[in-house]
Parts: structure tokens; sequence; C-alpha cells
């Protein structure tokens, strides 16, 4: 069993050493990092969605930025597309695929960032949010796993 566990933790090494060696990573990182520093200078605000695990991961973000973090600073705007009575009334009224995009429609503004989370890239509701998102000047980012999916192309970053 314990070669099992270790095997699991060595392929997670093995995947952080070689994003953290490929320059064209690091600087989507790094240009990610810039896009929301400079829509929060711009009074705008980081609105993070997925679904499952990508939600928990789009909720931690944004708590972590309205939060404390690792030191005292001022709240910064972020927002993740978690409300469950939101998610049960427009799953309900339009259907689960628009979740997401329908909260970018009445929250969303130009100059905001999208962070946009689906392991596959494939996710329909995801998609639908960076097409609006696209369509209302919103900075997309996407975090995906893989080739991005269908994801990618709609992404600045």
């Amino acid at each position: 069993m314990s070669d099992f566990i270790k095997k699991h933790f060595e392929e997670a090494q093995g995947v952080l050493s070689a994003f953290v060696s490929d320059p064209a990573k690091m600087s989507a990182v790094e240009a990610a990092g810039n896009a929301m520093v400079q829509a929060l200078k711009n009074g705008g605000k980081i609105i993070s969605c997925g679904n499952g695990g990508s939600m928990c991961d789009a909720m931690h973000f944004a708590e972590e930025l309205t939060g404390r973090y690792r030191d005292d600073r001022p709240s910064i705007a972020a927002i993740s597309i978690s409300d469950p009575s939101h998610m049960s009334c427009v799953g309900n009224d339009y259907g689960y695929q628009f979740v997401f995009s329908r909260y970018l429609q009445g929250v969303g503004r130009e100059g905001d960032v999208l962070l946009a989370i689906s392991t596959s890239g494939n996710s329909g509701n995801v998609i639908e949010a960076a097409k609006v998102a696209k369509e209302k000047g919103i900075t997309v980012v996407g975090l995906t796993g893989k080739d991005g999916g269908k994801l990618a192309p709609l992404c600045d970053v």
C-alpha cells in the first residue's frame, strides 16, 4: 500500500516540476496575475466559477482574496459563482448550462476578470460563462488540464 501512495505523490511532484520548468506556463501564470491586478486597480473584480472540485477551488480562491490569506490587508474584490439559490433557480428556469453565464450577465462588468476553472476544459456551463465574459469585455483566465479543451480558445490567458 505504501508504494501505491508514494507513486501518487511522485506523480504529483513530476507534474509540478514539469509545470515549473515550462517558461510558457510560468509566463501564463504571471499574465493571469497581472490581468487580475490590473482589473482590481481599475475598480473591477474577480469572478470565479467551476463545477464539483473546481467549484470548491473557485470558492477557495475568492475567499482567500476577500479574507486574510497570509497577511493583514484590505479585502480584495472577488466573488465565486456558487450561491445554491442562484444555481437552483437558474438551473430550473434555464438549465444548468447557464448557471454561470446568467450570473455574469447580471453582475459582470467590462474590466472584470473571470477565473474559469474546468479540469477537462469542456464543461458546458463554464464555456457559456466564458462566452458571455468575452461579449461583456471581461478578461477570461482559464484554469484547465491537458489541452484546455473547448474552453482554451475563449481564454485570454
